[in-house]
């Protein structure tokens, strides 16, 4: 398998949980959830390396230069993911090529499983570039803005979107500055990747790969952990 440099993007906040500290810096089984993050990642076998995208003058970064044996480098983050994303793009060693494949992956994401990672990498590979994610699975509503059901949407061909997201770097790179120069605020890698004509490859992953967002989310991503997954 194919060696392969990772972006995590960890310049928000985490306003919804609330509290002094970002999101990111705090505690699950006493580790920080970016801490967590980057040690899944960085065992993974294929994984080179990570670039860490910080908020400008975060006091709370502990000053890592390695996790699990593998190289970490940090750049400056921005206001939004693309610029954030951006940034770490531009912070890969100078070895890591145009048309080198690279991931990026969440800060809040810290079960995914390294057998999704490598079938991502794996199956990705083969097109333009991927991302994890699982088919719709739940009935879906339509809301109005009081909360009351419009109606039933169909679910047929409709995923949830995970990371990690697999492209090529320059191409990413292209991609999320165009976003950017279109004033259009991407969600994720592949909505950038689609609107310059690329059909990302759905890549099925499991559905533990919970993107850490309220405080109830860090007892449920504690016990996940618990079970030694990888």
């Amino acid at each position: 398998m194919q060696s392969i440099w990772c972006v995590v993007p960890a310049a928000g906040k985490g306003t919804r949980v609330g509290g002094p500290l970002p999101k990111q810096y705090l505690p699950i089984a006493g580790r920080s959830l970016l801490q967590l993050t980057l040690e899944r990642l960085a065992t993974h076998p294929a994984i080179a390396g990570l670039v860490v995208t910080l908020a400008a003058g975060d006091p709370h970064w502990p000053g890592l230069t390695e996790v699990a044996g593998k190289p970490v480098r940090t750049a400056d983050g921005g206001l939004e993911r693309y610029d954030s994303v951006l940034a770490g793009l531009d912070g890969l060693p100078p070895e890591v090529a145009a048309t080198d494949f690279v991931l990026v992956h969440d800060a809040a994401r810290p079960c995914v499983r390294h057998v999704d990672i490598s079938r991502l990498i794996e199956q990705a590979s083969r097109f333009e570039g991927g991302l994890l994610g699982a088919p719709l699975r739940d009935t879906l509503k339509r809301a109005d803005d009081q909360s009351h059901s419009l109606e039933t949407e169909p679910r047929d061909g409709r995923w949830r979107a995970f990371t990690p997201q697999m492209f090529r770097r320059q191409a990413l790179i292209q991609a999320l500055r165009q976003a950017r120069a279109d004033g259009v605020v991407v969600s994720d890698e592949a909505m950038a990747m689609e609107r310059a004509g690329v059909r990302p490859l759905l890549v099925e992953g499991a559905e533990d790969n919970l993107k850490v967002t309220t405080q109830a989310d860090f007892a449920l991503a504690e016990f996940i952990l618990s079970r030694a997954v990888q």
